[in-house]
């Protein structure tokens, strides 16, 4: 067990090391007003407390990903707690809190205005298409998955349908009402249950002395799937996922405090990477290997691996609550993820939200596309998913780069993990049978040469907005003298 407990101390000693770093690079102001005060509207923007917004983010991030994707990604092995520890302090939890914090600086804004501020107008729109794709897509997943585990957890005396549309029924209320109404309510008890979950099945792999596998370079894969880019995609939360890059805005807009963001926006991630941790080391120890995960995995699914986690850790009653709180990650980041996607859509047409009206226009479209697609092949789906969560990570990584270069500060620490995951999105869009079906060693060859032309396009950039003197921050100057 000393790679899983060396990599949980990692996770924690870099939130107060390397998170304490990129805190200071770039630079708190705690006298400087917040969105949640300036543009404070009692639905989307209100101040709420550091303990509340920490629960709601972590709630909000950690969908099925740091779950599901752990558990497919044990089947290379432990090398894939490298992936979820160095991906989580040096790149998922950068993300997270450059994102947060420069949203807080811009008056809340979601990731296409900041990248169509940063990056240009046009990235502004194709951004805005893509993050709208993305949340849909979420949305959707995040229907089906937990409508799928609670179906086999009552055995099936629920249809699943009625389970859906009773999924779809509280998205659709999440989505319309104040922020403060269910998310702020319901959200800390949430968060709760799947700590509890988590650190359940964690502390019990510890006492029952489960053959957690040591560190090995070996591709464990039973099907010999190449561990990049593969292994990149595949475990996305819990280690690095733009779909943060949409929820963070979400909190910046309730956060009372910028030195609140370390614990609520870094803190959180590294949350989720413990998470992740935990639910990899059980897959890879329980099963009797890759092979035994795999043939489990081909049986039933994640959800199937979920079950037996739960029961074999914590017994058959402790186990019934451990799933629920596997099955509370989905629902309360597909709840969002459309919440997400009708502040998103809001901003870009300029469109207040404070009546219901303004909110149903956007957000009935929205449900009845997820419905349609809910039609398609889960496993198509998470494909999809996986690439444009990744794709819009970089984005994110790309968009806080500019802002730390445009300050003449270390933008490397998000350009580097920005500029790795751009060309493992590229290849693997261009390898992939959703994608262009090149061979391997082409998408390698044709994925370096698009990744070294974009970052050039990026530096030439960088320079002109610097040499403009492009304003980083949205002035509040004016409502701290009236206030």
């Amino acid at each position: 067990m000393i790679t899983f407990i060396v990599s949980i101390l990692l996770l924690i000693l870099g939130y107060f090391t390397y998170g304490k770093y990129i805190e200071k690079l770039f630079g708190v102001k705690e006298e400087r007003s917040t969105p949640a005060y300036v543009n404070q509207d009692g639905v989307d923007y209100l101040p709420m407390s550091t303990g509340k917004n920490s629960l709601i983010q972590l709630l909000n991030i950690a969908g099925v990903g740091p779950i599901f994707g752990p558990i497919m990604g044990a089947l290379y092995g432990p090398v894939a707690f490298l992936w979820i520890v160095f991906g989580c302090i040096f790149a998922g939890a950068v993300h997270d809190y450059l994102t947060g914090m420069i949203s807080i600086r811009n008056r809340g804004a979601h990731l296409p205005e900041l990248a169509g501020k940063f990056l240009g107008k046009v990235m502004k729109h194709v951004v805005n298409a893509f993050a709208i794709l993305l949340l849909i897509l979420v949305g959707t997943v995040f229907v089906t998955s937990p409508a799928s585990l609670l179906h086999n957890l009552m055995n099936g005396s629920i249809s699943l349908w009625m389970i859906t549309v009773a999924i779809f029924g509280y998205y659709i209320l999440a989505t319309l009402l104040p922020i403060d109404k269910i998310i702020g309510r319901f959200y800390p008890i949430f968060g709760a249950l799947l700590l509890i979950a988590s650190v359940g099945v964690g502390a019990m792999l510890i006492i029952q002395k489960a053959p957690i596998p040591e560190l090995t370079f070996t591709n464990m894969h039973p099907d010999n799937l190449p561990i990049f880019p593969l292994l990149f995609l595949t475990i996305t939360c819990g280690a690095l996922s733009g779909f943060h890059a949409t929820q963070t805005p979400i909190i910046s807009r309730t956060t009372q405090r910028e030195g609140q963001g370390r614990k609520i926006f870094y803190g959180m991630m590294i949350a989720e990477g413990i998470i992740a941790m935990v639910w990899a080391a059980a897959a890879m120890s329980l099963f009797h290997g890759s092979t035994g995960l795999n043939e489990l995995l081909a049986t039933g699914g994640t959800g199937l691996v979920v079950s037996e986690v739960a029961k074999v850790t914590l017994g058959a009653v402790v186990g019934t609550f451990a799933v629920l709180g596997v099955i509370v990650l989905p629902i309360t980041s597909g709840d969002t993820a459309f919440r997400s996607a009708r502040m998103i859509i809001a901003d870009y047409i300029k469109l207040p939200q404070l009546s219901m009206k303004s909110r149903l226009l956007i957000a009935v479209p929205l449900f009845f596309i997820s419905i349609a697609l809910t039609q398609i092949d889960f496993n198509i789906l998470w494909r999809y998913f996986s690439w444009a969560n990744q794709a819009t990570g970089v984005i994110a990584l790309f968009v806080g780069a500019m802002y730390l270069y445009i300050a003449r500060k270390n933008f490397w620490v998000a350009l580097i993990p920005g500029a790795m995951m751009l060309y493992t999105t590229t290849v693997y869009i261009l390898n992939a049978q959703i994608g262009f079906r090149l061979s391997m060693n082409a998408s390698y060859i044709v994925g370096a040469v698009i990744s070294a032309v974009l970052v050039i396009i990026f530096f030439k950039a960088a320079q002109k907005a610097r040499a403009a003197k492009l304003p980083l921050d949205v002035d509040v100057s004016g409502f701290n003298k009236a206030a």
